[in-house]
C-alpha cells in the first residue's frame, strides 16, 4: 500500500455533500461534450460476460478476473469485465454502425488485483467508447485528431465547472503534447517508465504518450497492453510502433503524472495475428471473438476508456480517488487518510 499525503492538503469543495454535486454536475457535462465531440450514442452495457468467449479484456495480460458460475446454464462460468474494449466492437457489428459513428457506455468494473493507492481502487468506472472507422484511417494522424477531440472535451468541462465552482480554477494548457514512447526513453535513459512519464508531463502539463505495448530499444515496452485489442505493433512512417497510448495530465495535488485516459486504435485481422505471435498466444485465435475478427465480420475502430472517479478526481482536485467513489480499502490507509484530511467515502 502506497499513500500520497498532500502538504497541507483540504477540500476545495467544503463539504462532502458539494463534492457529491460537483460529481453529478461534471458527468453530465463531460459525457455530453465527449457524445458530441466523437458522434457517439450513449448505450447499455454488460457487468459480466461469459468465461472462455475472449470477449473480456485482459488488460495486460495478467489480471485476474472475478467469475462465478451460473447455476440455471449448467454451472457455466460468467467473469466481471474487467473493461469492455472487445464487447464494445461485437456491440457495433451488431448494431450496423457505420464510419463516423460510435457508441460510449458507463462501464462498471472489478479488478481484485490492483495496488490500492491514492488513484487505483478495486472498483473502476469509466466512459467506454468505440468509433467504427475505415480502413484509411489506421494512422497516428487520425489517432492524434481523435485525441485532440477528447482533450477538448475535458478542457470545455474544466471550464464550465469554474463558472460553477470559482475555486477549481483552470489549469489544462490550450494543446496537448505527443510523444512516442521510445522517444521518451530516448530522453531519458536512465529513468523508468514512470518517472519519464512525470519529466515529460511536467513540463508540458497535458501529454498523450504513443506506442504503448511493444518492445522499445531496451527490450521491453513502456508498459504492458494484451495482444487483442489496441493495435501496439504497426510502424508508423517514422518507423516508431504503435497505434495506441495514454492521455496524462500534471496532477498539481499529487504532484506527479496522472493517467485519464488509454486508448487506440483496434487491431484489424493482420496486426492481431502478428501480436498473438509475438505473445505466444495463438491458442486465442479459436475463441468467438477471436474468430469473429479474424474472419473479417468485425468493423475497423478506434475507442478507450476515460475513467470517471479518475477524470473527477482531477478536475475536482482531490487528493485520493476514494473521495469519488465508494470502495473497499484497507484500514490503515482510512486511518492515514483522515489524519492527512482525505475524508474517503
Amino acid at each position: 500500500m502506497t499513500l500520497i499525503k498532500p502538504k497541507d492538503y483540504r477540500n476545495l469543495l467544503g463539504s462532502v455533500e458539494q463534492t457529491e454535486k460537483a460529481i453529478k454536475h461534471l458527468k453530465d457535462m463531460f459525457q455530453e461534450n465527449l457524445s458530441a465531440q466523437l458522434a457517439l450514442l450513449r448505450v447499455t452495457a454488460p457487468m459480466v460476460v461469459l468465461q472462455g468467449t475472449g470477449i473480456n479484456d485482459d488488460l495486460n495480460s495478467v489480471e485476474r478476473a472475478v467469475s462465478f458460475p451460473i447455476r440455471d446454464m449448467d454451472d457455466r462460468r460468467a467473469e466481471v469485465v474487467h473493461s469492455l474494449a472487445k464487447w464494445k466492437r461485437l456491440k457495433l457489428a451488431e448494431l450496423g454502425t457505420g464510419p463516423g459513428r460510435g457508441i460510449y457506455t458507463d462501464m462498471n468494473a472489478l479488478r481484485p488485483d490492483e495496488e490500492l493507492d491514492n488513484i487505483h481502487s478495486i472498483y473502476v468506472d469509466q466512459w467506454d467508447w468505440e468509433k467504427v472507422i475505415v480502413p484509411e484511417e489506421r494512422n497516428i494522424a487520425f489517432l492524434k485528431r481523435t485525441v485532440r477531440r477528447i482533450y477538448e472535451s475535458i478542457k470545455v468541462t474544466e471550464n464550465k465547472l469554474y463558472v460553477e465552482f470559482p475555486q477549481l480554477r483552470p489549469q489544462l494548457p490550450e494543446e496537448i503534447f505527443f510523444i512516442h514512447s521510445q522517444q521518451l526513453l530516448d530522453m531519458y535513459p536512465g529513468l523508468s517508465p514512470k518517472e519519464r512519464e512525470n519529466e515529460i508531463v511536467r513540463e508540458h502539463k497535458a501529454v498523450f504518450v504513443i506506442g504503448i505495448g511493444h518492445a522499445l530499444s531496451d527490450g521491453t515496452p513502456h508498459d504492458g497492453r494484451a495482444a487483442d485489442y489496441d493495435d501496439w505493433s504497426t510502424p508508423d512512417d517514422e518507423g516508431y510502433y504503435g497505434l495506441n497510448g495514454d492521455i496524462l495530465l500534471w496532477n498539481p495535488v499529487l504532484e506527479s503524472a496522472f493517467e485519464v485516459s488509454s486508448m487506440g486504435i483496434r487491431v484489424d485481422a493482420p496486426a492481431l495475428e502478428r501480436q498473438l505471435a509475438l505473445r505466444g498466444e495463438e491458442w486465442k485465435k479459436d475463441l468467438y471473438f477471436h474468430r469473429r475478427l479474424l474472419a473479417g465480420e468485425l468493423p475497423c475502430t478506434i475507442g478507450g476508456g476515460i475513467g470517471q472517479s479518475r477524470l473527477c478526481m482531477f478536475l475536482l482536485r482531490k487528493a485520493h480517488i476514494g473521495e469519488i467513489q465508494s470502495s473497499i480499502w484497507p484500514e490503515r490507509m482510512r486511518s492515514e487518510c483522515l489524519e492527512a484530511g482525505i475524508e474517503l467515502v
